[in-house]
């Protein structure tokens, strides 16, 4: 080998030396956009699950207050056909009946506990809310995590194979995660994914 070869193999090496620490550092860019957008999706997912539960349990309370209601409101509808044989008796009917009305419209609304049957629904629709916004976090903080581990697995292949188009591919894929991560943290409705 010549002095003139071994000098430009050494400056190919250099070359190819700078070229791959500018790789290493896409791909240390790239495992931690990975790292911040698998924390973002997981907790997303998490809250997605709570607020599914937590909307559960409310339609479950909202039904069983209904039900409560519904045999009250029999009940007094019932006692109304009752045929009582002194003004006494009717006198005790009609209170009863009262009282029976009374707790059915405690039943539909009770602001002070925030239990009535309006106020329940209007609670579950709100944890519905909230899960589907979770949910729609969550779907895309996964897809950014696919866009920055292809995009990882792109810049290493770049490092092996010499090909530079792989990097620049991996940068797309990283900018790409980040409109996902992005939209995912500020605007999760914005492409309805899911």
């Amino acid at each position: 080998m010549s002095a003139q070869e071994s000098m430009e193999h050494a400056e190919h090496a250099e070359h190819a030396s700078g070229e791959n620490r500018k790789i290493a550092l896409l791909i240390a860019v790239l495992a931690l956009f990975l790292a911040i957008s698998e924390t973002l999706g997981k907790g997303a997912q998490t809250e997605s699950i709570s607020k599914n539960v937590e909307a559960s349990n409310l339609w479950a309370f909202f039904q069983a207050k209904s039900i409560r209601r519904t045999v009250v409101q029999t009940a007094a509808e019932g006692a109304k056909l009752i045929t009582a044989p002194d003004d006494a008796a009717k006198a005790a009917v009609q209170k009863q009946i009262d009282d029976w009305q009374k707790t059915a419209a405690r039943y539909r609304s009770e602001p002070e506990t925030g239990e009535g049957t309006e106020q329940l629904a209007e609670k579950a629709k709100h944890a519905e809310h909230e899960r589907d916004e979770a949910t729609a976090k969550y779907h895309h903080f996964e897809l950014a995590s696919a866009a920055f581990q292809i995009g990882i697995v792109l810049a290493s292949a770049t490092i092996i194979t010499g090909m530079i188009a792989l990097a620049y591919i991996s940068g797309l894929l990283t900018l790409a995660g980040l409109a996902m991560t992005i939209l995912g943290a500020w605007w999760p409705h914005l492409l309805h994914l899911g």
